[in-house]
C-alpha cells in the first residue's frame, strides 16, 4: 500500500475524532451561556480545588460564561489547527487541559459515585472526556509531529 494511501486512511479516524471534539466544545461551550449550564456545573466547579474560589469574585452566570468562551476558542483553534501545526499544539493542549479538568470533577465532586444495582456508577457525561482528552493527545502528538517536520 502506498504511503498516500495509508495516510488518508489513517487520518479519517482522526479527522471524525477531532470534529467531533470541536462539536461538543462549541455546543456545550455555548451552551455554558445558559442560566441553566450555569446552575449545573456550580456543583462541580464550587467544591473544585483550583476552580471554586472564582465563585468568591464572579457570578455563577460569569464563571459559566468564562468556561464556555474558553471551550469556543479552543474549538475554534483546533479549526484553525487543520492550516497550522503551532495552533494545533497549543489548542490540542488547551483541549487536554480542559478534559482533564473535567475528569478532575470525578474526584472533587462529592457523591459523584454511586453504587447502583451492585455497580458502582458515576455521572457517565463525565467519563466520556477520557475519549475527548485522547483525541486532544492525538492532535498534540500530530501537531508536534508536523511542526518537527516542516
Amino acid at each position: 500500500m502506498s504511503s498516500s494511501v495509508e495516510k488518508r486512511e489513517s487520518s479519517i479516524g482522526y479527522h471524525v475524532g477531532l470534529f467531533g471534539t470541536v462539536l461538543v466544545l462549541l455546543w456545550i461551550g455555548i451552551y455554558k451561556f445558559t442560566p441553566t449550564e450555569a446552575k449545573l456545573i456550580e456543583p462541580l466547579v464550587v467544591n473544585h480545588f483550583a476552580m471554586g474560589w472564582l465563585y468568591d469574585v464572579l457570578s455563577v452566570e460569569a464563571v459559566s460564561s468564562i468556561i464556555g468562551a474558553v471551550e469556543i476558542i479552543v474549538a475554534i483553534g483546533l479549526i484553525v489547527g487543520l492550516k497550522s501545526p503551532k495552533v494545533s499544539f497549543y489548542s490540542g493542549i488547551a483541549a487536554a487541559f480542559i478534559f482533564l479538568s473535567t475528569l478532575s470533577f470525578l474526584i472533587t465532586t462529592p457523591n459523584v459515585w454511586k453504587v447502583s444495582d451492585g455497580i458502582l456508577v458515576t455521572n457517565f457525561f463525565l467519563v466520556k472526556d477520557i475519549l475527548f482528552l485522547a483525541v486532544s493527545i492525538s492532535v498534540i502528538e500530530r501537531s508536534w509531529f508536523r511542526l518537527k517536520h516542516s
